[in-house]
């Protein structure tokens, strides 16, 4: 195997409920059957690497263990292939997801529902993500990366992208719709701005903290709501309003927050769609009206959305290629993986941090 360096750096998730992180030296593993390695350069920074990282999702079935090394915005090079893998894929440039596996083959991954493939292995869960160097990955579930995209661009559209991607396909958004997107200031939300007006040409209500306001609208949005500012009757009134006295066709909930699932359903006009897509953290709550009769009567729909397939991960990087949307991302090092989580958790980033692994 020739390698630059004789060794991978990592980061450990050290004290796994906490956000300490412990930067470390391994060896570079070998491919094993099916599998080829990475030669990662950058890596995005999920939201869901936090919640993994400080066991912050109750729903997941086993805590995260001890000296866990997260990650699953990976891009690098293939630069080494396991028994049974084409070798003339070294020198592809790819991209390692949320899921470092998936069968490809079952009912599920065939209906573009990966995520509820059986056979999955998820990257910084259990099997060693993308906060390093060098990665192990599934040969044939690594996404190649267009070649007019960068890697510190492409990096985040891996997870962030093509979770809202697939949502917004699940929603059928016409032109000229109303889709209001809280958490729109955030990782997934500044995304999903640009894919409604630029890839569905609709109009966009952001509702997030006061202070990404300009940020929403310079990427394109119409309204922004400040959800500080309003009790959950008034913010469904202001949105009403706005959209002519109905509610909006779509409300796509990228933010991990009950208080944004609670006040979701209340926006939407009869007919329209809740997508979910963030997951709130700690104990699990039902959405506040989520009633038969508030359902029922009015015609809404609830709509999960958990990832992206291997195919609308395809489609999601050939968009962003055309310029239909641009990650908005702060360059940062590995060795302040522990600070970006921090700021994560006081809600101080806007649009990504992606880490140079070089």
């Amino acid at each position: 195997m020739a390698t630059e360096l004789k060794t991978n750096k990592a980061a450990f998730y050290a004290n796994p409920g906490t956000t300490e992180i412990k930067i470390v030296e391994l060896d570079i593993p070998d491919p094993g059957p099916g599998q080829v390695l990475v030669k990662l350069s950058h890596s995005g920074v999920c939201h869901s690497d936090l919640a993994v990282c400080k066991n912050s999702w109750g729903y997941l079935p086993y805590p995260t263990p001890a000296n866990q090394i997260g990650g699953h915005e990976g891009v690098g090079e293939i630069i080494s292939v396991g028994e049974g893998v084409d070798g003339s894929t070294i020198g592809t440039r790819v991209g390692v997801k949320w899921l470092n596996s998936a069968c490809t083959t079952c009912e599920f991954c065939l209906s573009s529902l990966d995520a509820s493939c059986r056979s999955a292995t998820v990257s910084g869960y259990y099997t060693p993500g993308t906060f390093q160097q060098y990665c192990l990955a599934a040969a044939n579930y690594v996404t190649p990366i267009p070649k007019g995209l960068t890697s510190e661009l492409a990096a985040p559209l891996l997870c962030g992208g093509m979770t809202v991607w697939s949502a917004l396909k699940k929603a059928s958004i016409q032109p000229n719709q109303w889709v209001a997107i809280p958490g729109a200031g955030g990782g997934l939300g500044h995304l999903a701005i640009q894919f409604v007006k630029n890839s569905y040409k609709a109009k966009v209500i952001a509702i997030d903290a006061g202070t990404k306001e300009e940020f929403c609208k310079r990427l394109g949005a119409e309204a922004f709501f400040d959800f500080r500012k309003y009790s959950d009757e008034e913010l469904a009134k202001a949105i009403k309003d706005i959209t002519g006295g109905a509610g909006a066709h779509v409300v796509l909930v990228t933010a991990g927050s009950q208080k944004s699932y609670d006040q979701a359903l209340e926006m939407i006009r009869p007919g329209g769609k809740m997508i979910c897509v963030g997951i709130p953290e700690g104990e699990e709550t039902p959405i506040k009206g989520a009633v038969p009769s508030n359902i029922a009567t009015k015609q809404k729909q609830i709509i999960g959305s958990a990832l992206g397939s291997l195919q609308e991960t395809v489609e999601c990087l050939a968009a962003a290629e055309k310029g239909e949307a641009k990650v908005e991302v702060r360059i940062e090092k590995l060795e302040r993986l522990g600070e970006i989580f921090k700021d994560m958790e006081e809600g101080q980033l806007q649009g990504r941090v992606v880490l140079d692994l070089s």
